[in-house]
């Protein structure tokens, strides 16, 4: 890819993002998914009962104020038919991102695929965990996290 443009998500809003890391200066775009805020998933359909809850305002304010620190154009609406009109008003060649672990991602990229060529860039872990990680609370995550973040901390003093 010649001409990139970048696709900034909700799992990677930092200057460590390595799409950002990868293509500095590239146009990046950070998309507010309309069906997501409104807490419909929209790569998995509606089934009775198992669509998420619409993020809250305290969810989208944390968001904003992290997207204020990096260098992207920020939209709302279907994320793949804002990624794909970005990246036709910047004559791209191609799409980078990097990888998350929201099913939802993977399943955006595909659709990307069928019109430009996709990167997905790993991003350095936060931390190393052994066994399955469950995503799906944060506090539940903090528990088998906190001790590894806090020895790594310890050894790097």
């Amino acid at each position: 890819m010649q001409r990139p443009i970048l696709w900034i998500h909700g799992e990677a809003l930092g200057p460590a993002n390595p799409a950002l890391q990868a293509y500095p200066g590239q146009p990046a775009v950070f998309v507010f998914d309309a069906e997501l805020l409104a807490g419909r998933s929209p790569t998995t359909g509606d089934p009775a009962g198992t669509a998420p809850q619409a993020v809250s305002l305290k969810r989208i304010g944390f968001l904003y104020e992290c997207l204020l620190e990096l260098p992207v154009s920020l939209r709302h609406g279907d994320v793949v038919a804002e990624v794909l009109a970005f990246a036709r008003a910047h004559g791209a060649d191609g799409i980078v991102t990097s990888a998350g672990s929201d099913p939802r991602v993977e399943a955006i990229c595909k659709a990307l695929e069928q019109e430009l060529p996709v990167e997905v860039l790993e991003p350095e872990p936060f931390v190393e965990l052994d066994g399955r990680v469950d995503l799906g609370r944060f506090s539940r995550y903090w528990r088998r996290a906190e001790r590894e973040v806090w020895a790594a901390a310890s050894s790097e003093q």
